[in-house]
């Protein structure tokens, strides 16, 4: 099978215009069929709180009323995703962007929790596979904004790592697939503090260990999860990085169990 790399890059890194430049340009270096998922949730808290929306975030995700659900439409799918797309244009990346709503990309139901009321927020349900392969053979690539639809007009706000490892695991069945979650960090850290202090090699009992002690919160608990339930389905190699090392693949593996 052929190789499919997907990306999913974090709001702090898209929002800073250095930072931005910085990974088109090890995005670019990356060979062969590709996919880029994005996030924006700085830009959306700081717009949220201009129009007077307060932000709740429970574990990294976000609480999505309807007045929230506009900012982040707003946000994700106009500003951050077309600003990507222009700039991987200016280095022969052949982009396109586009939501989950967009050629009926991606299926979701609002969240329904035995404790917590998450709004107009969307758990995937289908990814459709067949329109972005036609897309990756005739060399596009598909930059997906972290908004889906439900089928019957109504958009949903949904986590982008999720989106990441659910289009990976799908992919899984076609490509050999390499998932990459870039954001600001070099990797998973023992010590926030300490940007030498990577994780080399995670597994999920250490994970756990990690996020109850506390060394592990707030929104790399979701991006864990997701990396975990991606390499559970299928996918070659999962990794988390920063852009310098997007193209070199340095950062924290996900692993299933120990290596003895």
């Amino acid at each position: 099978m052929n190789r499919l790399t997907i990306v999913k890059v974090g709001g702090k890194v898209v929002e800073d215009p250095k930072s931005l430049n910085n990974f088109i340009s090890e995005f670019k270096q990356i060979s062969g069929s590709k996919i880029l998922i994005h996030g924006g949730g700085t830009s959306a808290t700081k717009l949220a709180s201009k129009l007077g929306i307060e932000t709740k975030m429970i574990e990294g995700r976000r609480i999505t009323d309807a007045k929230m659900l506009d900012v982040v439409v707003m946000v994700y799918a106009g500003l951050i995703n077309k600003n990507i797309v222009s700039k991987l244009h200016v280095v022969g990346c052949n982009a396109a962007g586009f939501t989950g709503a967009d050629l009926d990309l991606i299926r979701a139901k609002k969240r329904q929790h035995p404790e917590i009321d998450y709004g107009l927020v969307g758990d995937i349900e289908d990814v459709n596979t067949l329109e972005l392969r036609l897309l990756l053979e005739e060399a596009v690539v598909p930059v997906i904004a972290p908004i889906t639809h439900d089928g019957n007009g109504q958009l949903l706000n949904t986590n982008a790592d999720t989106i990441a490892s659910e289009i990976a695991k799908e992919f899984s069945n076609y490509y050999n697939v390499y998932l990459l979650y870039c954001f600001e960090k070099s990797g998973v850290l023992k010590d926030q503090k300490n940007e030498k202090s990577v994780i080399p090699h995670l597994d999920y009992n250490t994970f756990s260990n990690l996020k109850e002690n506390g060394i592990i919160a707030s929104g790399m608990i979701p991006k864990l999860e997701n990396g975990f339930y991606a390499k559970r389905n299928g996918v070659k190699e999962v990794i988390i990085t920063n852009t310098s090392n997007l193209a070199t693949g340095k950062g924290t593996r996900l692993q299933l169990e120990i290596k003895q």
